[in-house]
């Protein structure tokens, strides 16, 4: 009589490791390289070009042997990768552009009547014409959904180049800056709608009646958010996310609790019972509390002598 071994499934929990290699397949799909292959994938990151020295691009080996460790199981010796095989990744706004500078309502309000003014006397000379055609650009860069970066190598003279930019479409010479070509892989997609999931069966948060409202929140919290994280500050994107998940929670939990005062006052000022939690929360009745109080007062008793 043959016997049939019943094999429990393997559960896939939710690590660090899947989600970071998630985030990296969604910021590749921004990004333009010059071999997407092999430049994808940077061993180390810097804030600045100075930032290359012996001691960086040893550590970049290190790293490198590591994830080909991790990933194939060959082992590597550090010494033996070739400097040229090093992928840098350099935080850098440089190929971002400006934002214009928003004008604010008195702004506005001055420049619609200096137009006016000047439309109605025709003058073409006048100086205040050239504050109004000029541009006004604020010193600071367009938003994107993550800190933009290039990747470079170095050749053998140890000189950089560039191999890669994100937010940007096309040739790395040629092309132009997009932030909006990309999307999100569907795994990360999945990864937040579970962290949203298991955080709402939580002792704390699943008994309330607007729980859905708590993840949709949260869901789009992290729809908005989940590609800033950034690797060179931390390798924990786990509690990065599970962050923005409470903020979400909390922030409707405070949006219905104000909501829930205000309508148990107006209940309480036209002489209704308000709700449970006002009960018993000690603060019920505030119109008999403000009311005239009776106190019974008893007469003494004097004791005998004995």
């Amino acid at each position: 009589m043959a016997i049939i071994a019943r094999t429990t499934p393997k559960t896939n929990y939710l690590n660090n490791r899947d989600i970071l290699k998630e985030i990296h397949s969604s910021k590749k799909n921004y990004c333009a390289y010059r071999d997407p292959d092999l430049d994808h994938q940077c061993d180390i990151i810097l804030p600045s070009l100075s930032k290359i020295n012996q001691k960086t691009i040893a550590e970049a080996r290190r790293n490198r042997a590591d994830r080909i460790k991790r990933e194939t199981g060959e082992i590597l010796d550090p010494k033996k990768i070739p400097n040229t095989d090093i992928v840098f990744r350099i935080m850098t706004w440089e190929h971002v552009p400006m934002a214009p500078k928003k004008i604010t309502k008195a702004e506005a309000k001055k420049r619609s009547k200096l137009e006016d003014l000047l439309e109605l006397d025709e003058v073409i000379e006048d100086p205040l014409t050239d504050l109004i055609d000029a541009p006004m650009l604020d010193p600071t860069h367009i938003r994107v959904n993550f800190p933009p970066f290039f990747h470079y190598r170095i050749d053998d003279a140890k000189i950089p180049f560039v191999v890669g930019k994100s937010h940007w479409k096309g040739d790395l010479e040629t092309g132009e800056f997009s932030k909006d070509h990309g999307d999100m892989t569907r795994k990360l997609a999945m990864m937040f709608m579970k962290l949203c999931e298991r955080y709402a069966t939580r002792s704390n948060w699943r008994g309330y009646t607007y729980n859905e409202e708590m993840r949709g929140q949260a869901l789009l919290q992290l729809s908005q958010i989940g590609l800033q994280f950034d690797e060179s500050k931390s390798q924990n994107p786990f509690a990065y996310y599970t962050a923005a998940i409470t903020n979400s929670f909390t922030r409707i939990l405070n949006i219905e609790k104000k909501s829930q005062n205000i309508r148990d006052d107006i209940l309480e000022m036209n002489g209704l019972n308000p709700s449970w939690t006002r009960q018993n929360s000690g603060k019920h009745s505030m119109a008999a509390m403000s009311g005239p109080v009776t106190i019974t007062t008893y007469p003494a008793v004097e004791k005998e002598d004995a």
